[in-house]
């Protein structure tokens, strides 16, 4: 059954290769997909084909089948392989750029919307297109890049494509050190989960249903998630299968640094900076985010197996080990 989906596939790869330039839109989805092979995004490559499939375009496919890049590559001519090495280097100028202005998380975002509207050659140097992506609201972004470069990019579109590639990959761009557990790449993690709109499912740690086509996690996996997900291999680790915490405090002693956790005694929440926190909501049925003051939520703690800075290691010691000027300080501050 994988061989057929996986022949299947290269089939359909090899098809639009030759046959889509003519038509503008299916053009656009297919450039989501040979754009993600270019930048060498290879686990990004079936997510674009569930797009299809859910707008009814093709059979359903495995997301999980492998891709033999190799093979994809001899089966293209001299021309096809230039266009390709053309977006490969696109791609990466765009990654370098966003990386140089601290916008890595918006990396792939940056290479979709390019790759699926731009025509080649249109930017030269894409440092004032990363600029754009400064602004979070993807509403406004999408209308400051249609008022730049006078394109006509449908928001609702490009957003129901875009939040179903980030469900169907884990964002290789959010990590700030693929090689640790740390606190920052926590509050990245739950970010893009919110970003990515993970539903909610017991016993899930941010694995794809394949049923429903978009990733879950319950209130203690979205952070047993990040604990498990090795970006190196892109996979789960199974063997992690249980969330040690230390609850700390209050939050009125707990430091702004994103990627602690938040709980209300029950339920655990990510906070990731600005006063908000982020967490899989039953109730809701998805990952929401919320500011921490519209939530029950009673404490700050730390997760084993995640690194956290000094200040948290200090702000512990003081919230533990009070002294009698600290103490002294508080009462001040209460009355």
């Amino acid at each position: 059954m994988a061989e057929a989906i996986a022949a299947a596939a290269k089939a359909l790869l090899k098809k639009l290769v030759v046959d889509t330039a003519l038509d503008k839109e299916k053009r656009n989805k297919f450039l989501l997909i040979i754009g993600s092979i270019a930048v060498g995004l290879l686990f990004l490559l079936f997510a674009p084909i569930a797009v299809l499939s859910s707008m009814g375009e093709i059979e359903s496919l495995d997301i999980s089948v492998n891709f033999d890049e190799s093979e994809f590559f001899e089966n293209l001519d001299s021309q096809q392989r230039e266009k390709l090495t053309q977006m490969e280097s696109d791609g990466q100028a765009i990654a370098n750029s966003m990386s140089v202005i601290g916008l890595r998380e918006q990396i792939i975002k940056a290479q979709l919307i390019f790759f699926s509207y731009f025509e080649s050659g249109q930017i030269v140097d894409f440092s004032g297109y990363a600029e754009i992506f400064r602004n979070e609201n993807d509403e406004i972004l999408i209308s400051d890049i249609n008022n730049f470069y006078g394109l006509e990019i449908s928001y609702d579109d490009f957003m129901r494509s875009y939040v179903m590639v980030m469900n169907a990959t884990i964002n290789e761009y959010m990590f700030t050190d693929s090689g640790t557990k740390n606190c920052a790449d926590l509050a990245a993690w739950a970010r893009n989960a919110y970003v990515s709109c993970w539903g909610f499912q017991e016993n899930c740690f941010g694995e794809m249903d394949k049923n429903q086509r978009y990733r879950c996690a319950d209130n203690v996996g979205l952070v047993m998630g990040y604990l498990r997900y090795m970006p190196f291999e892109k996979a789960f680790d199974t063997d992690i299968d249980t969330l040690i915490y230390n609850e700390i405090g209050g939050l009125d002693t707990m430091p702004d640094i994103a990627g602690i956790g938040i709980f209300d005694g029950n339920n655990f929440g990510i906070y990731v900076g600005n006063g908000e926190v982020i967490f899989a909501s039953y109730d809701v049925g998805k990952v929401v985010k919320s500011p921490v003051s519209d939530e029950n939520w009673i404490s700050w703690c730390t997760f084993e197996g995640v690194e956290y800075p000094q200040e948290v290691a200090d702000k512990i010691n003081e919230v533990q080990n009070p002294t009698e000027e600290n103490t002294e300080e508080k009462s001040e501050d209460e009355e």
